[in-house]
C-alpha cells in the first residue's frame, strides 16, 4: 500500500442525514488518472467500510496512486438513517459519486463494491456518466436482480469466490460473458463469499485489470 497518501475522516451529506467517510488521497499533486468509491456488505449483518474485502480493494487502489473513498451506508457505524433494503443505499453512492466530483473534478470515476455494495454500487456506476470502470467482489447473484446489468456497457471485473455461498459461481460464469461491454471474472478457488486467506489474489486480480484500463495508473 502506497504509504504517501493522505488519510481524512470526513462526514458526507447525504439525503437522509451525514455519511461517515474515509477519503485516501495520494501525496502526489499531478491530478489522478483515475479517482473510485469503495461500497460495503450489508449492514445488517456487520458490514462496514472497515470490513477486510473492503479495505483491501481500498489497498489495492490506493497503492496505484488513485484517490479512494470509502464510506459508511446509511444506519452503519456512525451514518446516519436506517437501512432501506437497498433503496435508500443508492443514494448514499449517489453522494459518495458527488463528493468525489467536487474533489476531483473531470476525473473519470471507478465504483467498486462487495456484496451487496456490489450491487448498489454497479446499479448507481451503470447509470452515473462520469463512472468509467465497475468492480463487483461476491456479486449476490442468487438472490438479487441483477438484470439492470443486461444494459451496462461499461467495463466490469467480477472477482467471485469460488465456493461463494451467496453466488453460485455456475451462475457468475454464465453471467459474465452473456453481458454487453468488455467483461472480465476472475474466480479465486477455495473460498467461500468473504475471501479469506486469499486476499492476496483478490488484490491482484484487481491491480491486474485497472492498470490494464487505466494505463497510466503506477504499477
Amino acid at each position: 500500500m502506497s504509504q504517501h497518501h493522505d488519510s481524512r475522516n470526513l462526514f458526507l451529506s447525504g439525503p437522509v442525514g451525514r455519511l461517515e467517510a474515509i477519503l485516501w488521497t495520494p501525496g502526489s499533486r499531478t491530478p489522478p488518472a483515475i479517482a473510485a468509491v469503495v461500497c460495503h456488505p450489508h449492514p445488517l449483518f456487520g458490514g462496514t467500510m472497515h470490513n477486510k474485502v473492503v479495505f483491501q480493494v481500498a489497498k489495492s487502489i490506493d497503492a496505484l496512486g488513485a484517490p479512494v473513498l470509502r464510506f459508511n451506508f446509511r444506519g452503519a457505524g456512525l451514518s446516519e438513517g436506517v437501512h432501506d433494503r437497498g433503496v435508500g443505499e443508492r443514494d448514499d453512492v449517489r453522494t459518495a459519486l458527488q463528493f468525489l466530483i467536487g474533489e476531483f473534478p473531470g476525473v473519470p470515476l471507478l465504483v467498486a463494491g462487495f456484496s451487496f455494495g456490489s450491487i448498489a454500487g454497479l446499479r448507481v456506476g451503470c447509470q452515473a456518466s462520469e463512472v468509467t470502470q465497475l468492480i463487483a467482489l461476491g456479486l449476490p447473484i442468487n438472490n438479487s436482480d441483477i438484470s439492470f446489468l443486461f444494459e451496462c456497457p461499461k467495463p466490469k471485473l467480477f472477482v467471485h469466490g469460488g465456493n461463494d455461498e451467496h453466488g453460485d459461481v455456475r451462475k457468475i460464469k454464465e453471467l459474465v460473458p452473456s453481458l454487453p461491454g468488455e467483461n472480465r471474472l476472475v474466480i479465486v478457488e477455495g473460498v467461500d463469499h468473504f475471501f479469506a486467506g486469499k486476499l492476496s489474489e483478490v488484490d491482484q486480480a484487481i491491480t491486474t485489470w485497472l492498470t490494464k484500463q487505466v494505463p497510466s495508473l503506477k504499477k
